[in-house]
């Protein structure tokens, strides 16, 4: 399959949906054309609300329309989202309500814009609210799968989307898990002990499992994990890497405080681990470039990952 950005699977999958389930209904900050639900918009005109540049008040109205049965899926860009934190605090988390907010242009990866509609802390502030669900799938089957899910899932639920586009790690078969780290690379013999375990969250999972075969044929053995479900967080799978890994090696396309790189230390803590970790991603605010020039200028390149395993 051609890579394709996430945000273009979920686009794809809520069409899908929507035409078995007509309690779905799409809410936009006048970014459809961005988020990709300019296609719902034109096939359930009668369900797409085009709230205009109110992010709040979207916020407000998705949470009255799931405490009326209704299930409403609200986006925009993830930086955007973030700024409303107290409403999705209230409106969302505090009140359990069954709304499902999706924030794209996730990270440095969606190059030129520039920091400003950088979404670099949105995982953190979400995984600090009880009961929020935040998923970030790195590829079309998995984003597939995990759209359907969370449409099922009652509660809220923030789904993280690339603008870049992303190739294929999972095929036809594939079956998601929800809280489930599952491996996407590691060598043909297993060692006794791995030089590193790579976990990767979005945007740089392709980059993590080809600085892992980069050094596969270097003759280091090198695992690498994909973690799309970032709260909950499956702290066991941690802990098995732990075992048998000289160091783990975090990957993210955010700022490693509050984010993939904090959630696998406290969980490494919390079950006892005692193997370093290294923590790749950003430290400070992005900047204007090509996704390419930012991915290796805050190490984010498979050169840059080898070097840190």
């Amino acid at each position: 399959m051609p890579a394709k950005a996430t945000r273009e699977s979920f686009g794809e999958t809520i069409l899908e949906v929507a035409e078995k389930d007509s309690r779905l209904v799409v809410l936009d900050a006048d970014l459809s054309k961005s988020t990709m639900t300019q296609a719902f918009m034109n096939q359930y005109p009668e369900r797409h609300i085009e709230m205009g540049i109110a992010e709040q008040n979207m916020i407000g109205v998705a949470a009255g329309l799931a405490l009326s049965g209704k299930i409403p899926v609200l986006t925009s860009f993830a930086c955007f989202l973030i700024g409303r934190l107290e409403n999705v605090r209230i409106c969302a988390a505090y009140n359990k309500t069954n709304m499902k907010l999706v924030g794209t242009h996730a990270g440095i990866g969606i190059g030129e814009d520039g920091t400003s509609q950088m979404g670099l802390e949105d995982v953190a502030a979400m995984r600090a609210l009880p009961g929020m669900v935040v998923l970030q799938p790195a590829d079309h089957e998995e984003t597939k799968q995990a759209v359907r899910w969370m449409i099922q899932h009652n509660g809220p639920v923030y789904l993280r989307l690339t603008r870049q586009k992303m190739a294929a790690l999972h095929g036809p078969d594939y079956k998601w898990g929800f809280n489930k780290i599952d491996v996407v690379f590691e060598p043909a013999k297993k060692p006794a002990k791995y030089l590193a375990t790579i976990i990767a969250s979005g945007g740089p999972v392709p980059h993590a499992v080809e600085a892992a075969q980069q050094l596969y044929k270097k003759g280091f053995a090198v695992r690498v994990a994909n973690a799309s479900t970032l709260s909950p967080f499956d702290g066991s799978a941690i802990a098995r890497f732990a075992k048998d890994s000289q160091r783990l090696v975090t990957v993210e396309d955010h700022n490693v405080n509050g984010g993939l790189g904090s959630a696998v230390c406290e969980a490494a803590c919390e079950h006892g681990a005692s193997v370093p970790v290294v923590r790749l991603g950003l430290r400070e605010f992005g900047e204007s470039a090509t996704p390419e020039q930012l991915y290796e200028k805050y190490g984010l390149t498979a050169p840059a990952i080898a070097e840190a395993c």
